[in-house]
């Protein structure tokens, strides 16, 4: 009999079409905890594992969901991944491949046709009976950038403090004795020491930062209502300035910070990237160990931020009947192929964290190599809850990989991007095994990740690999959308330097 009700309750969702249906009906969904962490690469343990990194509660989500291990963003770069994962419509599209600043709410939908009228996820399960409340980074902000928010408002019956301000009020910053470059040669990358890794020494690590935004979650997952819950929480660490309390910094000693492996010649064979000045300063002041120690630091503080969301979790009415799922809008060099942050398109800037647990039916504490990209989140929750697909949406499902994690996915991984100085878009695939870049240039790559997981050899030429190049050559965009700028005409349009401090550059 209950194998039966439950029937009945999916063609019930089935035949809802994009109407919303009535609460009595709502409330029998699940509810979801929407979990994202910016700038968080593959170092946590239930992944690549990076020498030393503490990550025990990565480690308990991961026993109680399907860890993707296989996962790309749709775009390196917060705004337009944000989009993508919020919209369900990828980059190449849309043509939203980089940050775009100055957006006091959704300019994105005047940045691109195809994202005019795209119904936000949150919306949508807004429109299918759920409440749909949000805290901290969901769409692209910055802790140094007040006001400058691509957030929409209208698609949350709730939003902690301001939804157009969501961030910057949070973050305390450490009081610096000298100027940036004091003592160092040459000119720290960004400003107002952006760039860089200190201790939070003023306040209590729970008057500030995540911890708040955690708190605030907590609240909602408490609150009693008639109607499921779609709970967003967007956690900013480790985005840089890589500054949390002295006992995050105290889990890594800085004698014992691994650094990652490097070859003098690595971009011989590869595309540049634009960004080794960065990798400069960091050498010639000696500062890899210090900002690698600051990052792990950053990621072990969020990791104490995610276990306090479970326990809270666990202490909730929703305990039995929630889908969680955590992803990162993009991957993090820390020196990587001399690359600092993202803005590339190899594996370390791609690849991401991804958990998703479904009440019942995830085969939970499993892992998965099949291809995933961030775009398919959006279509994956809407089958989880038994509501429609948009058609705005590009991603496929990851259902069946969540019944069974060795489930074969035929599509590979897109991730795009568009590089400064060229006028077309670059675009990577990833299936199990390879990866294939092309870039606006002409320029193309292939790496075996299973033989050389660093990508420090370019196969592209190699007759080995012709068919697998061949293969992965037919899952390249055709006719991607051109690369689309700020629309300055738009409603939603500030100005790009408005509300930021002066000389502070944006581009992050």
């Amino acid at each position: 009999m209950k194998a039966l009700a439950f029937l009945s309750l999916i063609l019930l969702f089935s035949f809802a079409g994009d109407q919303s249906v009535s609460l009595c009906t709502a409330a029998n969904r699940p509810n979801v905890l929407f979990i994202a962490v910016d700038d968080l690469n593959d170092y946590i343990s239930p992944l690549d594992n990076h020498s030393g990194v503490k990550t025990p509660n990565f480690e308990r989500l991961a026993k109680r969901s399907v860890t993707f291990t296989n996962a790309h963003c749709a775009a390196p770069a917060c705004h337009p991944s944000r989009v993508a994962v919020m919209t369900g419509v990828h980059p190449s599209r849309s043509g939203v491949y980089r940050n775009l600043f100055g957006a006091h709410g959704p300019r994105w939908r005047d940045e691109s046709p195809a994202l005019k009228d795209a119904v936000v996820l949150s919306q949508h399960f807004r429109d299918h009976g759920y409440r749909a409340v949000g805290g901290g980074k969901i769409f692209h902000t910055l802790q140094w950038t007040p006001g400058d928010s691509q957030n929409d408002p209208d698609a949350w019956d709730d939003y902690r403090g301001d939804p157009l301000d969501p961030i910057s009020g949070d973050w305390p910053r450490p009081v610096f004795s000298q100027g940036q470059n004091a003592g160092f040669t040459g000119k720290r990358p960004l400003n107002y020491h952006l760039f860089g890794a200190a201790v939070i020494t003023d306040q209590a690590e729970d008057t500030y930062g995540d911890h708040l935004v955690v708190d605030w979650a907590t609240e909602q997952m408490q609150r009693e209502g008639d109607r499921p819950l779609f709970l967003a929480v967007g956690l900013f660490r480790p985005h840089i300035p890589w500054e949390v309390p002295q006992k995050w910094f105290d889990l890594y000693p800085i004698d014992e910070v691994q650094l990652p492996k490097l070859r003098d010649d690595d971009l011989d064979d590869a595309h540049d990237h634009g960004r080794r000045n960065w990798h400069k300063w960091v050498t010639d002041n000696d500062q890899w160990p210090h900002l690698m120690r600051g990052y792990l630091a950053s990621i072990s503080y969020v990791d104490h931020q995610l276990g306090r969301l479970l326990d809270a979790l666990d202490a909730s009415p929703m305990k039995d009947n929630t889908i969680v799922v955590l992803w990162s809008d993009h991957g993090f060099h820390i020196g990587e192929k001399e690359n600092w942050e993202k803005f590339a398109l190899w594996d370390q800037t791609t690849h991401v964290p991804l958990f998703i647990h479904a009440p019942g039916l995830s085969r939970d504490g499993q892992k998965t190599q099949q291809p995933a990209t961030l775009t398919d989140v959006y279509p994956t929750l809407c089958e989880l809850a038994g509501i429609s697909v948009p058609v705005q949406c590009d991603g496929v499902s990851l259902v069946p990989q969540l019944k069974n994690p060795q489930a074969a996915r035929t599509t590979p991984a897109l991730t795009s991007y568009q590089f400064d100085r060229e006028e077309t878009s670059s675009h990577a695939v990833a299936d199990t095994r390879y990866r294939l870049i092309k870039y606006g240039n002409g320029i193309e790559e292939l790496y075996d990740l299973q033989e050389d997981p660093h990508e420090f050899n370019n196969r592209a030429s190699d007759p080995k690999l012709s068919d697998v190049r061949s293969r992965l050559t037919e899952s390249l965009p055709v006719d991607a959308a051109p690369n689309l700028g700020v629309p300055t005409d738009s409603p939603y349009h500030r100005g790009r330097n408005l509300t930021k401090k002066p000389g502070v550059a944006d581009d992050r």
